[in-house]
């Protein structure tokens, strides 16, 4: 459920309204906008009477939100959530490229790749220390130690850091990541998800190979209820019956969650097609789209 509070309301008027709220067991997720403040009501919302909300002063309308996601959902914060990552914006607008090699493989390697991604123009460096693999047999990862390579990187060229975490043991050891991925194979690790809203770092998730919209939001919903709401969604493909690229990329899916929810949107091309050629038409038209 949300209120949507009329314009001229106090601070001291919003504030008690909350606490009545609060007082009735549910959870208040206020959203302040350029034109509207918004309450927005986790929880048993079935004891709330919409008739005497409505009947208030300072209310201007009050709607139930039929939608399982709350948090992400763009009816309880309309303006474009912005992700600041060491001062660089993601969301609200704000056009950014992540760039670097699939696996940190050896210093020499990521360093090299560094100096290129920021020779480019790139705002972010993305490499992976942890790998997840289809076959047990194929490179792993260099693990902390990639990790140790990737932040050497960061020391180098200045290039925030992006990279993958697997398991929610490891989630001390990105300590000093700036972005922590969660790719599609761990889109519904749920007690990961848990984990990471437990911290307040940036989350690029990655929606999974075969995971509907809803099913990705719900994934940023588990994350947004543990406190952290510094979440990227990212399109990255999806497994369909074509085979001459990797993935589909759905780049509807951009369009999509703009209407849906308020989180900002990325879309990874190179790991959705799989052919370097396909890379650069596919980024333009990922950006045409919203991304």
């Amino acid at each position: 459920m949300i209120a949507i509070l009329k314009e001229g309301t106090t601070i001291q008027q919003r504030d008690s309204l909350c606490d009545w709220f609060r007082s009735m067991g549910l959870e208040v997720h206020l959203s302040e906008g350029q034109y509207k403040t918004i309450i927005g009501l986790i929880g048993d919302t079935s004891k709330v009477d919409i008739n005497l909300v409505e009947s208030l002063n300072m209310i201007e309308s009050v709607k139930r939100i039929t939608e399982p996601y709350k948090n992400a959902n763009r009816k309880f914060h309309t303006d474009d959530s912005v992700v600041d990552i060491s001062g660089i914006k993601i969301g609200g607008g704000n056009f950014q490229i992540i760039a670097g090699p699939c696996s940190v493989e050896s210093r020499e390697q990521i360093l090299s790749v560094a100096e290129s991604v920021k020779a480019s123009g790139a705002s972010l460096l993305r490499g992976g220390a942890f790998k997840p693999r289809t076959s047990p047999y194929d490179f792993q990862g260099l693990k902390g130690d990639g990790l140790d390579l990737l932040l050497e990187a960061r020391e180098k060229t200045g290039l925030p850091i992006v990279t993958e975490i697997m398991n929610v043991r490891d989630i001390d050891l990105f300590e000093d990541i700036d972005v922590i991925q969660v790719g599609a194979r761990n889109m519904q690790n749920f007690d990961l998800l848990k984990e990471l809203g437990r911290t307040k770092k940036p989350i690029l998730l990655k929606r999974g190979l075969a995971n509907t919209l809803k099913e990705l939001l719900m994934s940023a919903e588990y994350v947004m209820s543990g406190g952290n709401e510094n979440i990227i969604l990212c399109e990255r493909g999806i497994r369909t019956y074509e085979t001459f690229t990797r993935n589909t990329l759905d780049l509807s899916a951009v369009p999509a969650l703009h209407e849906l929810t308020h989180l900002p949107v990325v879309v990874d091309p190179s790991h959705a097609t799989g052919l370097s050629r396909l890379v650069e038409p596919m980024a333009m038209a990922a950006a045409a789209a919203g991304a």
